[in-house]
């Protein structure tokens, strides 16, 4: 089976198509546990999540802030493992027809084998990629691997990112750009800033892919803002700490699938 790079690209141009941003969440597999991570993937999607980035927990993520540094915790303690993430990515997938990328370093990918972990997702029914750490010069192997499962690539660039740097990166990816909004860790800030739209903008002069920011958005005022300047809007820490802080489980899904449905009118420029 090949993965779905196609869909992903078809998401997107057609959130364009509306003349709208598209809203991409994040989660991570195995929180709070790998049923309730599934559940919660497709609870944001109902909300109205276009993309859906499930996260790989791993024991030192170094561009995560503590919300999701303390989810990945509960994660890994829960005992999750590559093949529950690949389960998360088939039944969000298999339930809702919509697109799913795996968000990983790529320390796990190097132990687990660029083959296996490219084969299997494809099987699984992902669409791709996100790899915050791979050096766009050390990717040649694991992009051959993704172009021949049809597995999106999506590389992230940051404000520190030069323009030449800039064209390096986004010549490699496929599916989209991600733009972090600012440097620093992931988590929700009061501000997105001025920062991002620089960003987007240069990211923009080097590429016809889409450019989605992420890392500071947590609801609809700021969703609208990022959506004004940008084709996709990236949230996940505002929804790992809904789940977090929630009373129990149900009461974890119904905020996030609130929290996507808030985010959903603030890319359209309706909330």
């Amino acid at each position: 089976m090949s993965g779905n790079v196609e869909l992903l690209n078809d998401t997107l141009a057609g959130a364009k198509a509306e003349g709208r941003s598209a809203l991409i969440a994040y989660l991570p597999a195995g929180f709070p546990t790998v049923d309730g991570g599934i559940a919660a993937v497709k609870a944001v999607f109902e909300g109205g999540a276009d993309v859906v980035e499930v996260g790989l927990p791993h024991s030192d993520p170094v561009l995560d802030g503590p919300v999701i540094q303390t989810a990945d915790d509960i994660a890994l303690r829960g005992g999750v493992r590559i093949a529950d993430v690949m389960r998360t990515v088939r039944e969000a997938y298999e339930a809702t027809g919509k697109p799913v990328l795996v968000m990983t370093y790529w320390n796990p990918i190097d132990r687990y084998g660029v083959e296996r972990f490219t084969a299997e997702l494809a099987e699984a029914g992902g669409a791709g990629c996100i790899l915050p750490d791979l050096p766009v010069q050390e990717s040649a192997l694991w992009r051959e691997h993704a172009g021949k499962h049809g597995l999106a690539t999506v590389f992230v660039v940051a404000p520190s990112s030069r323009d030449a740097r800039l064209a390096e990166i986004t010549a490699a990816g496929s599916g989209f750009v991600y733009a972090a909004s600012l440097m620093g860790v992931t988590g929700t800030r009061e501000s997105v800033g001025d920062q991002a739209q620089d960003l987007v903008r240069r990211t923009r002069a080097t590429t016809d892919l889409p450019v989605c920011v992420g890392l500071g958005v947590s609801d609809a005022a700021q969703a609208r803002e990022v959506a004004g300047f940008a084709d996709g809007v990236i949230v996940g820490s505002a929804f790992v700490k809904l789940m977090l802080d929630a009373p129990d489980g149900a009461a974890g899904l119904d905020a996030v699938r609130a929290l996507a449905a808030d985010l959903a009118k603030g890319v359209r420029g309706t909330g």
